[in-house]
């Protein structure tokens, strides 16, 4: 008689797997992806080490499902910033902020997704998350475009440029070698926030935000 999985198992199995998720995550917020190794998610998640590697083939694709699951929510905030009331360069200002800032209030968790060295299957899933940040910014554009707040451009050329100026000038306050302190934190995001914003709007439009 052949083998049949029953429900109970496949529950188990989906719950064992959830767990291995939350633990990887877990571990790659507090030190990045080095600091996420598979004997410490297994004894996170009450699994033995094999347990991992039936779920997933190998500890990259492990890691490429946590980038693609946490940068999933980060296009998701952009998306939903992109959303508010306002002409496309306000939405634009207000997707930019909330890029930078969720970055600055998670340094670790976006140090990891956006700069740390990773292997090759986790680097595409890298750029995959770059390009869907430019296509959301690429439709924001060329919605500017047509209302004539924005003057006429490559929307596709300008949004990469936009994901590239913002990644990059986060690299340096996000590096886990930088000394932070909690005194006036705030205020040095907030002002950084605000000089990134007004560099990305003055590319686009030509004046300051």
């Amino acid at each position: 008689m052949a083998y049949r999985e029953t429900e109970k198992m496949r529950q188990r199995k989906a719950e064992a797997r959830q767990r291995i998720i939350d633990c990887t995550w877990e571990c790659v917020a507090e030190g990045g992806f080095r600091s996420a190794r598979i004997t410490r998610i297994a004894g996170l998640a009450g699994v033995a080490t094999g347990t991992i590697y039936r779920h997933f083939e190998s500890r990259e694709h492990l890691f490429a499902e946590i980038f693609r699951l946490a940068t999933q929510r980060e296009v998701d905030k952009v998306a939903e910033a992109l959303g508010i009331s306002g002409n496309a360069v306000e939405r634009l200002e207000s997707a930019l902020r909330q890029f930078a800032g969720r970055a600055l209030k998670g340094p670790m968790k976006a140090w990891a997704l956006i700069a740390e060295p990773v292997d090759p299957t986790v680097e595409e899933e890298r750029l995959a998350y770059r390009k869907a940040y430019a296509d959301l910014f690429e439709r924001a554009i060329n919605e500017g475009i047509k209302e004539g707040c924005i003057p006429e451009q490559n929307a596709r050329l300008a949004s990469t440029c936009l994901v590239g100026a913002i990644s990059e000038s986060l690299i340096g306050p996000l590096s886990p070698t930088q000394t932070r302190s909690l005194q006036d934190t705030d205020n040095r995001n907030n002002t950084l926030v605000d000089a990134i914003v007004c560099f990305c709007i003055q590319g686009l439009t030509g004046t300051r935000s």
